[in-house]
């Protein structure tokens, strides 16, 4: 959060403006927690604290190391977008099929415009380290295309009813505030920014309003006889008198209700203290103006869903919508590695420049003082020792050693009860793992933990994709109407695969007929092979497959079934067609005349 004049003390002292409910509060505490030890800071909030050793707190990694390797783990070396059918081919398509290859293109063309991979990375590792991650979608009629943007967890506010217990639901209404800190040198005094998607019942038009002075806002359109204006498309139900709409991915269904975006900002001086981001005063609000010059009061977008996606990095607890990260459950095996290398710092202090003892020594004199020289520790010093004088040392290599062993078990500790195993966070030799089994054995817990963490994410990541091609439908910029495929993200392998026995097995199955090509294709890509397109992929393979098309052309004897089975035109008037003799092609041996 930013500074503002109504600030607390201590180290949550940023988090302490009036706005914020005491039910979010415990949140972005815990936000800030997370974040100081993924960034090797918690020694300094605990100082901020008034822990007065917490800035002598030796803080190494580790946490950082966790949330890297879950979130290269969950995410995999790459993401796909497929949708289930597309892989289907033949020489006449099925709708069904057609359909789902359209949208798989589409959407594969519009995830590298918006560099899906980089904005998963962003939004992935803010749900690994905090537990929660948040997608929006904004239509942009410049790009001709939905813009898809991640935002800070901590500025997510939704409005939960109390029907809305599950964390399959999705809100009716959120905000995503934040405060924007004073500019002496523009006059901008601290003001407090948040935005508001809102469904609910659709009315009629409005137009922007920008006075000379005095606020932009909206109101509403009026006809010549002062009757209210709908939207092109809209009508009112004689009976009830409630405006609908059809949208295009449910052409045959009328919906009453759309998805309206406000921006505003307040002055925080002008916020009380029972206003809290879900009752902020509208007379106080200055309402933002878009690029295009509307004003973002109530703002109709024309679609009847909230285009943002919220993603937990674990699967909710019965009544919770909020996700848990994955150090949550080790922080106190954290705090015992920051102290444990914090002795261990001190104790190699002293191992490696001993304490010394000294009796019945001569003490050099300092010639200008005449006084007696402190004593220094150094190569080569040579001291004179009185008769019976003697010099002992302090080893504090023992316990040296013992902190050292507690280390390695804590490690292995924080390895066994994050799941993410020794072996996975490389701490194992690879001469040390007894044989490939054992090696599997031994990663058997990071397999259920990347499971768990896909599965949370899954339906999102579908839901993602349906809302990006609905607001392509809405943008009407040429996809088919009516209700889309569903597209599902396909992990790439979380673990290093054994290409080779893949292979073997791929080429075994087809060979004897229990897999079908796809599905051989599918378990290559699965294993990590460099296969960008399944279709495409299995229309090359079989663009060369020589001999399997002579075998289709003996069992059909249609030779435009091998031509379009060989990726090749039909043929032409040029081309005359073959008969091939009934019962298919007859087998001539070398040096057999023709029909002996």
């Amino acid at each position: 959060m930013s500074q503002s004049p109504r600030r607390g003390v201590g180290p949550f002292g940023d988090l302490a403006a009036g706005w914020v409910p005491a039910e979010d509060l415990r949140r972005l505490r815990a936000y800030k927690v997370l974040a100081a030890y993924d960034q090797n800071q918690a020694g300094q909030l605990a100082a901020a604290g008034g822990d007065e050793s917490g800035l002598d707190r030796r803080e190494l990694g580790d946490p950082a190391k966790l949330n890297a390797a879950a979130l290269g783990y969950v995410l995999g070396p790459s993401q796909s977008i497929v949708v289930p059918g597309a892989e289907a081919d033949g020489e006449q398509p099925t709708p069904e099929a057609a359909l789902a290859r359209e949208v798989q293109d589409r959407l594969r063309g519009w995830a590298r415009r918006e560099l899906l991979p980089m904005r998963m990375q962003q939004c992935e590792r803010s749900a690994v380290r905090y537990g929660d991650g948040v997608y929006t979608l904004a239509w942009s009629a410049e790009a001709g295309r939905p813009l898809l943007r991640t935002m800070d967890p901590g500025f997510y506010f939704p409005e939960w009813s109390e029907d809305e217990i599950d964390a399959a639901d999705f809100p009716s209404r959120l905000h995503f505030a934040w405060e924007l800190p004073e500019d002496p040198v523009t006059g901008q005094k601290a003001r407090l920014r948040r935005i508001t998607y809102e469904l609910g019942p659709i009315g009629a038009a409005t137009r922007s309003v920008r006075p000379v002075k005095g606020g932009p806002y909206r109101q509403w359109l009026a006809g010549e006889g002062g009757e209210a204006v709908l939207l092109p498309g809209d009508r009112v139900d004689a009976g009830s008198g409630a405006v609908s709409r059809t949208y295009p991915w449910a052409p045959g269904k009328a919906s009453a209700v759309t998805c309206y975006l406000t921006d505003a900002e307040w002055l925080l001086e002008d916020l009380k203290a029972a206003h809290t981001v879900y009752n902020l005063p509208a007379d106080k609000a200055r309402y933002r103006v878009r690029r295009d010059g509307e004003v973002l009061q109530g703002l109709d977008l024309q679609i009847d869903f909230i285009p943002v996606v919220h993603v937990t990095s674990s699967i909710p607890e019965v009544g919770e919508h909020w996700g848990q990260p994955v150090t949550s459950r080790v922080m106190q095996i954290l705090d015992e590695l920051a102290a444990t290398d914090t002795d261990g710092s001190a104790a190699s202090g002293t191992t490696g420049t001993p304490i010394v003892a000294l009796s019945g020594v001569r003490l050099p004199k300092d010639r200008a003082t005449g006084q007696a020289a402190p004593l220094k520790v150094e190569a080569g010093t040579v001291w004179s020792l009185n008769e019976g004088g003697s010099m002992s040392t302090l080893d504090t290599s023992p316990q040296l050693r013992e902190l050292r062993e507690r280390t390695d078990h804590l490690l292995d500790r924080l390895a066994g009860n994050s799941r993410l195993t020794a072996s996975g966070l490389g701490t194992v030799q690879p001469s040390e793992v007894p044989s490939g089994y054992a090696l599997a054995l031994a990663l058997g817990p990071l397999g259920s933990l990347v499971g768990e963490m896909r599965l949370a994410r899954a339906h999102k990541y579908e839901l993602l994709f349906k809302l990006a091609g609905r607001l392509f439908q809405a943008g009407q910029v040429g996809w088919p109407a009516g209700e889309l495929p569903a597209a599902q993200i396909v992990w790439g392998p979380h673990l290093p695969t054994d290409k080779a026995e893949a292979l073997d097995l791929a080429v075994k199955g087809h060979g004897a007929g229990l897999i079908s090509l796809e599905t051989c294709v599918r378990m290559l890509t699965d294993a990590g092979f460099p296969i960008t397109d399944i279709t495409d992929e299995i229309r090359r393979i079989q663009a060369r497959a020589f001999d399997a098309a002579a075998r289709l052309a003996d069992a059909t004897g249609d030779t435009g079934v091998v031509r379009n089975f060989l990726g090749l035109p039909a043929a032409g008037p040029e081309i005359p067609a073959v008969t091939l003799p009934e019962g298919g092609a007859k087998k001539i041996t070398r040096g057999q005349p023709e029909g002996s």
